[in-house]
């Protein structure tokens, strides 16, 4: 049986992996300590959802197993050898102010973590794909040097630039402020790259966007549009950092972005890099995203004001998905913001009324 190996499987995107190439015949081998509730405390944890793929996925090896630990990931390698025909790596630290608090321990989980996690697969499967999910703060800050105009509701672009519908994999990555945490995964990108180009690995780099879904483990410096709708749940009031609420950001269902994984691994192209995301047609500002949550929940979304923005933050950014559209044109998108928003408020009740990270009564 052919072996996927995903880290930070019990995360919103590595869930879904699991999920996914399991349905389709994998053997999931799940990497993933929980870091996350490090990070960001008790109500970010996902060992709810890890204990949810045990239960339901037969045969599910979960490693909990640090990405910096190369003793750890070398046993798991080694056990599986040849056997690994995909490698989907998804553990990340994912915060800004985070990394800012603690650069040494972001630069060692998202770079080095990364690092590893090439030699290992160099050294023990090298014809296994290997997909990296990096994020749009490679670019830094360079898309808010874009000639934004104000909208009622948004900051947006004129229909004529050509980055209208999409900012694309020519910007960039440098003479920009990145923050620390765009920094750690700059590096990290660049490393997939090489090992594609240099060793010949089949790596590919997503540069995502805002990634979501119903099994995220919204927290408030991650996972804006799960934390949102998280906010109108449970009553906890929202701060608005900066940019009059008008920042636009880009949403992409957490299936729709597995779906590109498959793609690619069923035809990789060594060392490539795409930016992905749900791209205009689902993006939305903070005060479109307050009004979409409350919508769909019938209940108001208390929120708060700070002027000043976080450091190296976009003012707007939407994914141009043309160059990954061009090289997988049979790829498309499931679901629209509207439905993304409805799966969190529908699937995560039960979970947020009982306030505990670690319940999860789903069927």
């Amino acid at each position: 049986m052919d072996v996927v190996l995903v880290t930070g499987s019990a995360g919103l995107i590595g869930s879904e992996a699991v999920e996914f190439f399991a349905s389709r015949g994998f053997k999931p081998i799940g990497i993933d300590n929980d870091m996350r509730q490090t990070f960001f405390g008790a109500e970010a944890s996902t060992r709810w959802n890890a204990a949810r793929l045990k239960e339901i996925i037969p045969g599910y090896d979960h490693r909990s197993a640090d990405v910096r630990d190369r003793d750890a990931l070398e046993r798991v390698f080694a056990e599986y050898g040849k056997g690994i025909k995909l490698v989907i790596h998804t553990a990340a630290q994912p915060s800004h102010d985070w990394a800012a608090r603690e650069p040494l321990t972001d630069f060692a989980i998202n770079a080095n973590g990364t690092l590893n996690l090439l030699e290992m697969t160099r050294r023990y499967c090298p014809e296994a794909v290997f997909i990296f999910t990096s994020t749009n703060k490679v670019y830094g800050d360079a898309p808010n040097r874009l000639p934004l105009e104000e909208r009622e509701t948004r900051w947006d672009l004129d229909e004529q630039h050509p980055f209208y519908d999409g900012i694309d994999e020519t910007m960039s990555v440098d003479q920009s402020q990145h923050s620390l945490f765009g920094a750690s995964k700059l590096a990290a990108d660049i490393l997939v790259q090489e090992y594609g180009r240099y060793f010949g690995l089949k790596t590919g780099c997503f540069r995502g966007g805002c990634l979501t879904g119903p099994r995220h483990s919204g927290t408030v410096l991650h996972g804006f549009l799960s934390y949102l709708m998280k906010c109108c749940m449970t009553g906890t009031p929202y701060t608005v950092l900066g940019y009059k609420g008008k920042q636009v950001r880009d949403n992409i269902h957490s299936f729709d972005l597995i779906q590109a994984f498959y793609h690619f691994y069923r035809d990789p192209r060594p060392g490539e890099v795409y930016n992905m995301g749900g791209g205009r047609a689902n993006s939305c500002s903070i005060l479109e995203g307050i009004r979409l949550c409350e919508e769909i929940s019938g209940r108001a979304l208390r929120w708060d004001y700070k002027e000043a923005p976080r450091a190296g933050d976009h003012v707007w950014y939407i994914s141009g998905l043309k160059k990954f559209s061009a090289h997988y044109p049979q790829w498309e998108q499931m679901f629209n913001i509207r439905e993304t928003l409805s799966q969190i408020w529908e699937l995560n009740q039960d979970r947020w009324k009982q306030g505990d990270p670690t319940h999860d009564d789903r069927p």
